[in-house]
């Protein structure tokens, strides 16, 4: 991400968190800014950032990081942690989150819950339990000292809107919800997302409607009253791209307002950049957060500042941006504890299965479920931040029956990713990519043969939509395994279900037969590269 001086401030380019960053959450404290971002089926939960310019963003952590206060263990693709909302308040940060357990079928299975903590650091309390009404919660902490629960709510009926308006209930911090819940707000429009505003004796309630594909938008009604009725602006929607497929930034909607302590005011966003493929938009990248200037009128109606609805892909912000902030694009296990860009899949990392310690230098995971798995997966993965990358590494494992296996991932979820990695047949052990393709499994022989516990150098390139692998005994001469895959299916957009996380890139290991064979990983390489270079 990069800035550079313009007059008026510092230009800074979208997106600001790039990859799956969906669903941003944005609050200031003082001279600092957090955003915290859905983190879906993957562990650590909710991922946060932190800046002190509104153009350069720290990874912060991540606020769930203990299994006993987040079970995703068989929460489908997609499920798991739904919209955070963070806030401050009284010393303190406030995260209220949704954990979505079912998706399909007439009811939406979940539960919402509140924790807090003096640090974006930490310690967070033990979650509160505030209901099973609606995800997409947010806290609303008002000026006369009262703390409100918004969020949508869902009707199961058939006869019915699924998306049943916006409802709204108080908060007691120590015991939970009090009193009953109110319908504030209904739309012929999906609407979902809310976060109230109180500016000028206005209550603004700001919406995502439209749902999460090419109609997204964000839209602003307001009342004198909390609990409504709520008048929309007349103008419609703040921000929209399904009016202008042609824009470089789609899907713009989800969003929250800050206000710096100079009195400007920003909204963060998620967006999607697609490719198109086919004559179809893919966004391999998923939704990731974007920021725009924005401005209040004469009437008291929040406008993006460029004047119309759609998404900039600049944005001028008023303090001076420092170096740009840049991921290390290697990681040679060398440390005892793996960085914030990894994560795993509804279990946190432990000692059971991976180990930076046991053999100093390498990256152990011990193989458990198949890569099909909604439990017990051994699995660590990067998000993808760029269409143009070349990802690396070198495992070492000693297979003994077929499926036991270690490799390299690149991965959208369990029905839809490919596998690359050393396993063993009734000949010996070989490489095999393996392709599973919303849900249909293939495997191919690339005919390459390592002696038994080699090191086994694997290589992916995405470059666009196109995906290619290679092998190489000593990391520098390389065979290309001569198949060509579309790397578009690794995308919100492929298929016909709803799904909303993006592209990931990692480590996996499976044994269906001891559930504990090591594979030892030497490092791992995850790099970009400019479309005029060859892609390695």
């Amino acid at each position: 991400m990069s800035g550079f001086v313009s007059s008026g401030g510092v230009e800074v380019r979208n997106p600001i968190l790039r990859g799956f960053h969906p669903d941003p959450s944005i609050v200031r404290v003082g001279a600092d800014y957090y955003i915290a971002n859905s983190t879906f089926e993957w562990f650590p939960g909710i991922r946060l950032h932190h800046s002190t310019d509104l153009a350069r963003w720290q990874p912060a952590g991540y606020a769930l990081t203990d299994p006993d206060a987040l079970d995703l263990r068989g929460v489908p693709d997609s499920g798991g942690i739904w919209a955070p909302s963070l806030s401050y308040h009284d010393g303190r940060f406030w995260l209220v989150y949704a954990v979505v357990c079912t998706r399909e079928g007439p009811f939406k299975d979940l539960d919402v819950f509140l924790v807090t903590a003096p640090s974006v650091e930490g310690p967070w309390t033990t979650p509160l339990h505030l209901g099973s009404g609606g995800f997409d919660p947010s806290i609303f902490h008002d000026e006369d000292g009262r703390h409100w629960l918004v969020n949508m709510t869902w009707d199961h009926r058939p006869d019915r809107p699924s998306f049943a308006g916006i409802v709204l209930q108080e908060i007691d911090p120590a015991h939970g919800l009090v009193g009953g819940r109110r319908l504030i707000h209904t739309h012929d429009e999906l609407i979902e997302g809310p976060n109230l505003y109180r500016r000028d004796g206005w209550y603004y309630l700001m919406l995502a409607e439209g749902g999460t594909g090419w109609n997204h938008g964000i839209s602003v009604v307001r009342s004198r009253d909390i609990a409504g009725p709520y008048q929309a602006d007349p103008d419609g929607p703040l921000l929209t791209t399904r009016d202008r497929p042609d824009l470089p930034f789609q899907k713009a909607g989800h969003g929250e307002l800050v206000q710096t302590e100079t009195g400007e005011w920003y909204l963060v966003h998620l967006a999607s950049r697609p490719l198109v493929v086919d004559g179809e938009r893919r966004c391999m990248l998923g939704r990731e957060t974007c920021l725009q200037q924005l401005e209040w009128n004469a009437e008291g109606w929040p406008r993006l500042a460029h004047g119309d609805h759609w998404p900039r892909e600049t944005v001028t912000v008023p303090s001076p941006a420092g170096p740009p902030l840049s991921r290390p694009s290697r990681d040679e296990f060398d440390t005892d504890r793996l960085s914030d860009e990894w994560s795993s899949l509804r279990q946190p990392v432990s000692e059971r299965w991976l180990s930076l310690t046991e053999r100093p230098g390498w990256l152990r995971l011990r193989g458990r479920h198949s890569l099909h798995s909604r439990f017990a997966q051994s699995l660590i993965a990067q998000r993808l931040t760029d269409d143009r990358t070349v990802v690396t590494t070198a495992v070492q494992i000693s297979p003994e029956h077929p499926g036991q296996q270690a490799g390299l991932v690149c991965w959208y979820d369990t029905g839809t990713h490919f596998f690359l990695g050393v396993t063993t047949g009734d000949d010996g052990p070989f490489v095999v990519l393996a392709v599973s393709d919303l849900g249909t499994y293939t495997e191919h022989d690339t005919g390459i043969r390592p002696a038994l516990a080699a090191v086994t150098h694997l290589r992916a390139t995405i470059d666009r939509d196109r995906l290619r692998f290679a092998v190489s005994h000593d990391g520098t001469d390389w065979v290309d395994i001569g198949l060509e895959f579309d790397a578009s299916v690794l995308s919100d957009d492929y298929g016909t279900s709803l799904r909303f996380t993006g592209a990931f890139v990692g480590l996996a290991a499976h044994d269906p037969v001891t559930g504990t064979l090591p594979a030892d990983f030497a490092y791992f390489d995850h790099r970009e590269f400019d479309h005029r270079e060859p892609p390695g």
